[in-house]
């Protein structure tokens, strides 16, 4: 039996587990690696002092993974109701390139959800949660409005549904988000400073934004920064 095959003769209470479980798993790996970097990194913090913790905060992180675990059973409803349509069986090739795809597209369609919900309006409703956060901590990724943790996710499952992309693709993806997201919350510089000319979205491009919140809109890269003039070194 293959692996998707497999996976159509889960029952619904056995996804709802297996969805909670995975992004209980995700939630702690990301807060793992931001405490194992930010205890062995050398490098001096990009701020003086990390964000406090606070207990609101970490209630709104456990709705954020409990709406990822919501986005993850949606996106399973979509495949088996034929909306989303996964493969297997793709050279190591495809696979680099279907995830290269999937990066990209979603690098833009974060770009403008992250510039719209800084519109005046928007902003007091859903993303000023997030950027109480001027420095950044543990909990910062997650720290996000409801509406906000679903329209990230929404927008995955959006892109997912163009293509017969691969199931270890878009684990892949999923991965290098969560992995990404956390780097970039980190208060320390993770990146040489070369990477910046590769137009990637580095620890301080995006500590930057928390800084100065119009801008630096982008996640992955800075290109769509450079591109609508959004970009501050």
């Amino acid at each position: 039996m293959n692996l998707l095959s497999f996976f159509k003769n889960i029952s619904w209470l056995e996804w709802i587990v297996f969805s909670l479980i995975a992004n209980i798993f995700l939630y702690l790996f990301s807060i793992g690696l931001y405490l194992f970097i930010d205890k062995t990194c050398s490098k001096n913090k990009i701020q003086a002092t990390d964000h406090p913790f606070l207990k609101s905060d970490l209630y709104v992180s456990f709705l954020t993974v409990f709406l990822n675990s919501v986005v993850m059973l949606i996106g399973v409803y979509l495949w088996e109701s034929g909306w989303i349509r996964l493969s297997e069986s793709k050279t190591i090739l495809a696979l680099l390139i279907e995830v290269i795809v999937i990066t990209l597209m979603m690098d833009l369609l974060m770009y403008i959800f992250h510039y719209l919900v800084h519109h005046p309006l928007i902003y007091k409703i859903l993303h000023r949660k997030h950027h109480e956060h001027t420095s950044t901590n543990f909990l910062s990724l997650f720290v996000l409005h409801p509406f906000e943790a679903l329209g990230f996710g929404l927008m995955m499952i959006f892109v997912f549904m163009w293509y017969d992309f691969s199931i270890f693709s878009i684990s892949f993806y999923v991965f290098i988000n969560l992995i990404w997201g956390t780097i970039g919350h980190l208060n320390r510089e993770f990146f040489p400073k070369w990477m910046e000319q590769l137009f990637l979205g580095t620890t301080k491009f995006h500590n930057q934004h928390h800084l100065s919140e119009q801008r630096n809109f982008g996640f992955y890269t800075s290109i769509w920064d450079r591109v609508f003039g959004t970009h501050q070194p």
